[in-house]
């Protein structure tokens, strides 16, 4: 990767997408620069935003004038692209199409039933909007249906979701399965293969996990502190 210019990423790190693909970038020594558009202050919508991404939406991936939208598309081009290790986007046919077939399934139901969770129990309260406890409780059940998928379907008795080694499948479902966290709910606590299948990830990604999700453990703090009885009003 030596003489490569450095690509240029904008991220809001609210977004479990945005998160992998920072990740992604920082533990393969990819050199890269973080332009940050915070989506609560609408920058994702700016005139400038807009010429880049007409879609209004994050992350975005810059690399010497090459525009590309779309988190799995970025992940799939930087595995490519650059000289990462094989684990995370195998050449091996059988092997890359397992880890297609994780992340084509992961926007319509990880991503869908864990945003659905996260928006009834952190954004509409933000927002002044008092917790529906119906939706919220179908919004549980739904993810709850995801994660016995993903444990059964995908994990079963391997070490990671897509064989032995950590993939961008891997990477993709442990930035999802933290944004619930946001609103102090662990949803991993009483499933012990998934727990142990999600330490073993973020032991992979080391010191990059963790500097990623600093804004989710902030949210939490903030929003549990909320929640407390003897707290200050606070807002997230």
């Amino acid at each position: 990767m030596a003489g490569r210019q450095a690509v240029k990423a904008y991220l809001d790190l609210v977004s479990q997408a945005c998160r992998a693909v920072l990740i992604f970038l920082k533990v393969n020594k990819m050199p890269h620069t973080v332009e940050n558009i915070a989506i609560r202050k609408g920058q994702h919508k700016t005139p400038e935003f807009t010429k880049l991404n007409p879609m209004q939406k994050l992350p975005v991936l810059e690399d010497n004038g090459f525009v590309l939208t779309e988190s799995d598309a970025i992940l799939k081009y930087l595995a490519t692209a650059y000289n990462v290790p094989d684990h995370w986007y195998p050449k091996l046919p059988e092997k890359r199409a397992r880890v297609d077939e994780y992340m084509a399934w992961n926007h319509a139901n990880t991503r869908t039933h864990i945003s659905s969770v996260f928006l009834h129990e952190v954004l509409l309260p933000r927002m002044g909007q008092p917790t529906n406890p119906e939706k919220l409780e179908k919004a549980l059940a739904d993810l709850d249906g995801t994660l016995d998928k993903l444990d059964n379907m995908f994990l079963k008795n391997q070490a990671f979701l897509c064989g032995d080694g950590i993939s961008l499948a891997d990477l993709l479902a442990v930035c999802e399965l933290m944004q619930p966290l946001c609103g102090g709910r662990d949803i991993l606590k009483h499933r012990r293969k998934l727990l142990s299948w999600s330490s073993r990830v973020q032991s992979a990604l080391s010191d990059s996990f963790d500097e990623a999700h600093f804004v989710v453990y902030n949210i939490r703090k903030k929003f549990t502190a909320k929640q407390s009885p003897c707290s200050n009003q606070t807002t997230l």
